[in-house]
């Protein structure tokens, strides 16, 4: 059966914040190289925020191709 458009809007926008989540960390990592101080608590607290928002995409996704619908 065809994935609804709902699913597909909803991947796409697990993907989105999983992405931009996975750019804000890793721009805050690069910063780390530069002269300006960074914080050590607020790069993990980026690592954690991508994590788990990979993590929702992958359930999500996981969830889908089992056949059973998303919650």
């Amino acid at each position: 059966m065809p994935a609804a458009p709902d699913d597909h809007d909803r991947s796409e926008e697990l993907r989105e914040l999983a992405r931009y989540a996975r750019r804000r960390r890793d721009l805050y990592r690069a910063k780390g190289y530069g002269p300006r101080p960074t914080s050590a608590t607020r790069l993990r607290e980026l690592e954690r925020e991508s994590d788990q928002a990979e993590a929702r995409l992958r359930a999500y996704l996981e969830q889908r191709a089992g056949g059973s619908e998303p919650a």
